[in-house]
């Protein structure tokens, strides 16, 4: 039994929440008191009610975030329905931003907005122990990164042996770009070094392996970059150990550049978002970024060091047509990172896109993940089709299967444009998006390829045999012996892709 659940709905079960066990860390005299149960998307809302009533709690903590946000309000609704007398508190971005009248801000008894470390402690004391009556919208104060427990000791065996141990070293962002929560950060905190590095050593010893940092702009203090990879560099004898960095694609300095080059295969990913190579939309989302010096330092990326690069593309940003965004996505494609993400626009609530933009010129979906529907320059239609590309791109491109198939259709002819007609003819001959298995996925990319008038059936039918085989023998490969599956499949040398 428990009075305080902490809980969610996670992603993913390899994707535990990082915010949960910073709560659970802050909590003092009443950690003994809670509980935390996560659970995944799969998880039916009132079988999650079901666990969490048989803790017989008194209050009950969740994080809203906008993958989980429509299964919360379900979650949301049953548990004060059921027990209304249970006092739930919600947190995390969607709760933060949601109006009052959105759902959430009804059900909940209280909504934290901002970090609640510091907070969720004296809402315990509030409400379990008689303390002074709360606001339904409580904001939480900035709290200084010096004086908060780490949560790292919240990782229990099953999360240091099976899921991605989620880390941060600071916090905020420089940037004011409009599409992005982090640009409501005032500045870049970061977390004092010599006992947060401390902390990373104690999850090596306890059996971590897979460290996720959710730093936004990792690279932009070197000092402090560089001692954390060094930390790692000077660790990298410990069996599995794998580390993820999110980058600014601009803004790689020597040293950052020699430590980076240090690391062998399998043990290195590094996220860089460029969303977008149109100058006039960079202007308009107010983001800088030197297109050059990101090319120039992706070039570097991938032939200088064995990390495995992971790059962001956003459809349907101010300013961007399809004419634009396919130049973008040919631009970036030529420089042949490991895997080129391709996202719908959100309307992420607390953005100055939200608050900037006229509702009759950007048109979004009301309910989760709010994606974009229709704007000036890409209308429901487009947008439908772009959908189903950046999806069949994920299963085609980003997989690693088929680097031979995608270099010989590409090749003297846009990827966009090729790609596009493949996506088009897919979702007609399918129409299905999700669960192709992998022998009818080859069919159908050597079928799809080989209908565009501008291919050569023979060439894509060997290419894609040619992929096939070299997919079985990664899949001979165990699993114990090797990184995750994408980042594996992109260890084989990269076929050379020319400019069209």
């Amino acid at each position: 039994m428990a009075e305080i659940i902490l809980t969610t709905f996670n992603a993913r079960f390899s994707h535990p929440s990082m915010g949960l066990r910073c709560l659970l860390a802050g909590l003092g005299k009443w950690r003994e008191k809670a509980r935390l149960i996560e659970f995944d998307l799969e998880k039916r809302p009132e079988e999650a009610v079901e666990a969490i009533l048989a803790q017989q709690p008194r209050l009950v903590g969740c994080g809203v975030y906008v993958w989980n946000t429509e299964l919360v309000t379900r979650f949301a609704t049953l548990l004060k329905k059921i027990r209304p007398e249970v006092v739930l508190v919600l947190g995390g971005p969607e709760a933060s931003h949601a109006l009052d009248d959105h759902p959430l801000a009804q059900l909940a008894d209280h909504r934290v907005e901002g970090e609640g470390e510091l907070i969720f402690a004296a809402i315990c004391d509030a409400i379990l122990a008689n303390g002074p009556a709360l606001p339904r919208k409580i904001t939480a104060p900035t709290p200084d990164l010096a004086t908060l427990p780490f949560p790292y000791d919240e990782y229990d065996s099953q999360d240091l042996a099976h899921r991605h141990l989620y880390v941060e070293s600071s916090r905020g962002c420089p940037y004011r770009c409009a599409f992005c929560l982090s640009s409501l950060d005032a500045a870049v905190r970061r977390f004092p070094l010599s006992p947060f590095l401390k902390e990373m050593e104690r999850l090596l010893e306890r059996g971590g392996r897979h460290f996720k940092f959710v730093d936004r702009t990792f690279n932009l203090g070197e000092k402090h970059a560089t001692a954390i990879l060094d930390f790692f560099l000077a660790r990298l004898d410990t069996p599995g150990i794998f580390v993820h960095f999110e980058m600014v694609p601009d803004r790689l300095t020597p040293a950052i550049r020699e430590r980076l080059a240090a690391f062998p295969p399998g043990t290195l990913q590094l996220e860089l978002g460029i969303q977008s190579f149109n100058p006039t939309v960079l202007q308009a989302i107010h983001r800088q970024q030197d297109n050059l010096r990101a090319e120039e330092n992706l070039r570097w990326l991938l032939t200088a060091t064995h990390a495995h690069i992971h790059t962001d593309l956003i459809i349907g940003l101010p300013q961007e047509t399809l004419e634009s965004f396919a130049q973008g996505f040919d631009r970036l494609i030529t420089i042949q990172p490991h895997e080129i993400q391709v996202g719908i626009l959100k309307r992420l609530a607390g953005t100055p896109l939200v608050s900037s933009c006229p509702a009759e010129e950007m048109v979004f979906d009301p309910f989760p993940p709010y994606e974009l529907l229709a704007n000036r320059n890409l209308d429901f239609m487009t947008l439908r089709r772009l959908k189903r590309f950046a999806r069949y791109w994920d299963l085609v491109g980003n997989s690693g299967r088929f680097p031979h198939t995608l270099h010989t259709v590409f090749h003297g002819h846009s990827p966009f444009q090729v790609f596009l007609a493949f996506a088009d003819w897919l979702f007609t001959a399918t129409h299905q998006t999700h669960q192709i298995a992998l022998p009818r996925l080859a069919k159908l990319v050597q079928e799809g390829f080989s209908a565009n008038p501008v291919q050569d059936p023979v060439r894509v039918n060997q290419a894609v045999a040619q992929d096939m085989r070299q997919w079985q023998q990664h899949g001979e490969m165990t699993r114990a012996a090797r990184p995750p599956p994408r980042q594996t499949r992109h260890l084989a040398p990269a076929v050379p892709m020319e400019k069209s």
